[in-house]
């Protein structure tokens, strides 16, 4: 299982200025793959090509074993019509109803239910939207920045939750918050500007199963390999 990024080149069409510069990686899968780096690198235009969501660019996005990829991201808008709870009933199939309580459950979402997604909070919106997605069928899902404005321990249940429930799918993890890219992802793509080559940079991350507490020094020894490569 993976993505293969082939002579990828990107540029916005109203500046000169290049994000990618035919580079070539490959993703591997299953497990969480982190994309990290500075703002303004590229990390969500690369998503958005990688999930087919954005044209314009030259080079090739290949993969296998993978037919499905979903992205969802930070402040994804929900319709403001119904309560949360029939947007969710709209995506989840019969087979994953039982799924579905239990994310709300440990989501903290089943107070929220009725509630229209304006009146949650930042985390409580973002939480409702991961959740959506959770329940579809996919074989890779992209999380833009999804757990953000997620308190820590209730964003630990979720990733690990995550992880116990889908171990044969692919996950590329997206966040500026540099302790939690270290400790619960696998593979870190450090993301860097055109100028540099190789243009991605792979890190290897604690990747937190749930099974121990990792020591403060090898997260420290992660976090600096991490800002040594972008």
């Amino acid at each position: 299982m993976h993505i293969d990024l082939e002579k990828l080149s990107f540029g916005h069409a109203d500046s000169d200025t290049r994000v990618f510069e035919e580079f070539s990686h490959r993703i591997e899968g299953p497990g969480f793959n982190a994309l990290f780096g500075p703002s303004g690198v590229g990390k969500t235009t690369l998503a958005r090509i990688i999930a087919g969501e954005m044209n314009g660019f030259s080079g090739k996005v290949a993969s296998s074993g993978l037919s499905r990829i979903l992205y969802t991201y930070n402040l994804e808008r929900l319709p403001d019509w119904s309560g949360i709870g029939e947007h969710f009933k709209a995506v989840t199939p019969t087979s994953q109803t039982g799924f579905l309580n239990e994310l709300t459950r440990i989501f903290g979402l089943d107070p929220y239910l009725e509630s229209r997604y304006a009146q949650l909070s930042l985390g409580q919106q973002n939480r409702a939207n991961l959740t959506r997605y959770l329940v579809q069928d996919f074989d890779v899902l992209i999380m833009d920045e999804s757990l953000a404005n997620v308190d820590e321990g209730t964003k630990k249940d979720i990733i690990l939750l995550v992880k116990k429930r889908f171990p044969d799918r692919l996950f590329l993890y997206i966040s500026h918050n540099v302790v939690e890219v270290s400790r619960y992802c696998k593979n870190i793509l450090v993301v860097r500007r055109p100028d540099k080559s190789p243009q991605i940079l792979t890190v290897s991350g604690f990747d937190d199963m749930g099974e121990q507490e990792p020591e403060r020094e090898t997260l420290e020894r992660i976090m600096l390999e991490m800002m040594n490569a972008s």
